[in-house]
């Protein structure tokens, strides 16, 4: 969002935008909601102007959400205005307004849960072995499933957090088992530790015990 596309997006007429809804509400990590509806445009673009072997015509889409200002509900306080957080993507799509935006928008969803995948288990990746590879993308696939799975059972923040967050908040914890008696352990876990309640809810939540002895 340099000035260049900035100015791109200010020359758009407000006619020109479509109301678009979502058939599932989306989660903005930005704004810490959930929103269904939004708007799209579109606006001729010239990318790569400064050289001209690269120089390329073709579309900016945008896509505009209602910036909400959480302090102005509970004050009871209206809005002066409207103001508007914007997304923007050039293509080449030959697809319609909607539809293209749609469709960039279930890239940009892949491209995050590769980019997920690349700060976590597949960083180790490649090995000198094939079948290794193969084992280890397996295992990260696996993992990378679970991982959400514990985040959504520890709390509404964590449910939406990216692997890295929920890897440093609560698998990586600074805490020790300390056995007494012959099946009881205790759990020490860090004083003024902002993550205990969630942890602790994910923990009662996977914890079940031994399994019961066969009859």
């Amino acid at each position: 969002m340099d000035p260049k596309i900035r100015r791109a997006i200010t020359s758009i007429d407000e006619s020109a935008w479509v109301p678009i809804t979502y058939p599932h509400a989306l989660y903005d990590e930005q704004a810490g909601t959930w929103i269904s509806d939004a708007e799209t445009a579109e606006v001729p673009y010239t990318a790569f102007a400064t050289k001209g072997t690269h120089r390329t015509e073709d579309r900016l889409i945008v896509r505009r959400v209602r910036r909400l200002n959480p302090k102005a509900i509970p004050q009871g306080q209206g809005e002066l205005f409207v103001t508007y957080r914007y997304h923007a993507v050039f293509t080449d799509s030959p697809f319609p307004l909607t539809q293209a935006e749609s469709h960039h928008r279930g890239h940009a969803i892949i491209e995050q849960l590769f980019a997920d995948l690349i700060d976590g288990p597949l960083a180790h990746l490649p090995s000198a072995s094939f079948t290794a590879n193969a084992a280890w993308l397996q295992l990260a696939i696996t993992a990378h499933a679970l991982t959400p799975a514990l985040g959504t059972l520890a709390s509404a923040r964590h449910a939406h957090a990216r692997g890295a967050t929920l890897r440093t908040e609560l698998i990586h914890l600074a805490g020790r088992p300390a056995r007494s008696g012959r099946d009881h352990i205790t759990w020490h876990l860090p004083e003024a530790w902002p993550w205990q309640d969630a942890w602790q809810g994910a923990f009662a939540a996977t914890h079940r015990g031994p399994p019961a002895l066969a009859a």
